[in-house]
């Protein structure tokens, strides 16, 4: 019966795909923005919260991988700058990353191309079930917590030589520890992090477990008690293996320009464009009547937030990004806090929003949107964004990446950021890792 599972079948496909220098190079990209993320997160205010539980209860680096990968996990999550893979809307990197770092921590044979493997391996697992979901189960479940435990499981799997069965006993039991519920966004609680950090720490505990024999539901995902049965009302388990010919999903992952909500880059891209086409003008934030917004639905069911009241609601709020890039001209760390959003609130109070249906039906696929400012002197700008920065389609180049790298690494005053980030780039070329328990300490 495994072997004729859904998780079966992933698995085979994942281990099937052939692995080129450009993939590993793309991989190295990927856990340089993690790895920056996560240093940078240490001295938010969520982040001295972590560390500060951390050093009570475990200390600083732990010893235990799994923890190491929570911690680190939650880390690359709250800024809000890590990753997306829009068509199934799974923050892959912090998930995945902080456990491949982790495991790799305590396996002191495992070269840097080993590592950004299973990256790569960890990547396809959680983003072909994030695309399988469907969209009712988003309306309640976190898909990077759901379906980051498959990434991260699959990616120790990688790393520790599992065989065929052994793999499917780890996917299974990261599958049964799926959880992550939307309603922290009600009051901005830190649950979100604690996402990304089970997400990280349930594979890494799955695989390991499994390469001593620790069986897991083989039809974890399609079983009638399985994954889909469970979270997903309109799932649809034929995009698990989908498209076996497409680059690997990290090269189809984005990495963000900005640090907030995703959903929110588009609508950005659109506002800083607005200002730019005022300044030609000689206009201003005070000549706009009105500003519409039409985006996909989903962008409204998250960040449809007139009124954000903390730094958090703020990186969630279409209204406060717009105006913030329309007015400023850029977005930044400290586009957030209370003076930045009192600077903007007259602006954002004329954001008004609504859906399209065309960026509906593009949506996951294309997260676009559809700008119309309304000028005091009956002028009419539009603006159409079906992309966004850091999108596959404009992509960050290596030096755009490295300079987000330092600016974060910047607010970490991590010392020598020139030599990590060098680091990172050589382990695809046999580097050795970078290591997270250091990134901690």
């Amino acid at each position: 019966m495994s072997e004729n599972s859904l998780t079966s079948e992933l698995i085979r496909l994942i281990h099937d795909r052939p692995v080129t220098d450009g993939d590993l190079e793309a991989a190295a990209d990927f856990v340089l923005d993690a790895v920056a993320n996560i240093a940078a997160a240490r001295g938010s205010r969520q982040g001295r919260v972590m560390m500060a539980w951390a050093a009570e209860s475990c200390g600083v680096p732990g010893q235990d991988a799994g923890r190491n990968a929570l911690i680190g996990g939650a880390l690359c999550h709250m800024l809000e700058s890590d990753d997306l893979h829009r068509a199934s809307v799974v923050h892959p990197g912090c998930a995945i990353i902080p456990a491949v770092l982790a495991l790799a921590d305590r396996m002191p044979e495992v070269t840097g191309d080993q590592a950004l493997k299973a990256v790569l391996w960890g990547y396809e697992a959680a983003t072909r079930i994030g695309m399988a979901v469907g969209p009712g189960h988003y309306k309640l479940w976190h898909n990077t917590s759901t379906c980051g435990p498959f990434g991260s499981a699959m990616a120790s799997a990688c790393l520790l030589d599992l065989d065929h069965a052994q793999s499917i006993d780890a996917l299974g039991n990261a599958g049964t520890q799926a959880a992550g519920l939307w309603q922290f966004l009600k009051t901005g609680a830190m649950s979100k992090f604690l996402h990304a950090g089970r997400a990280a720490e349930a594979g890494l505990v799955s695989a390991q477990l499994s390469a001593h024999s620790f069986t897991g539901a083989a039809q974890i995902l399609e079983g009638d008690q399985g994954f889909f049965a469970a979270t997903c009302p309109d799932p649809d388990p034929s995009a698990v293996l989908a498209h076996p010919d497409q680059p690997w999903q990290l090269r189809l992952t984005s990495i963000k320009p900005w640090p907030c909500c995703r959903h929110t880059h588009g609508p950005i891209a659109a506002g800083l464009e607005l200002h730019s086409q005022l300044n030609e003008t000689e206009a201003g934030p005070d000549d706009i009547a009105r500003i519409e917004l039409a985006t996909y639905r989903a962008a409204l069911d998250v960040c449809d937030r007139p009124n954000p009241d903390s730094e958090y609601s703020a990186k969630f709020s279409l209204q406060h990004t717009i105006a913030m890039a329309a007015s400023q001209g850029g977005v930044v760390s400290g586009s957030f806090d209370e003076a930045a959003r009192s600077d903007v609130a007259e602006l954002a109070a004329k954001v008004a929003l609504s859906t399209d249906d065309a960026l509906n039906a593009a949506y996951p696929e294309h997260w676009g949107c559809k700008l119309t400012a309304w000028m005091k002197n009956g002028d009419k700008i539009e603006i159409v964004k079906s992309d966004a920065k850091g999108d596959p389609e404009d992509r960050l180049s290596r030096s755009e990446l490295a300079d987000k790298a330092f600016s974060l690494l910047a607010r970490a005053e991590y010392d020598a950021p020139g030599q990590l980030i060098d680091q990172i780039f050589a382990m695809a070329e046999d580097g050795p890792p970078v290591s997270l328990a250091k990134l901690l300490a």
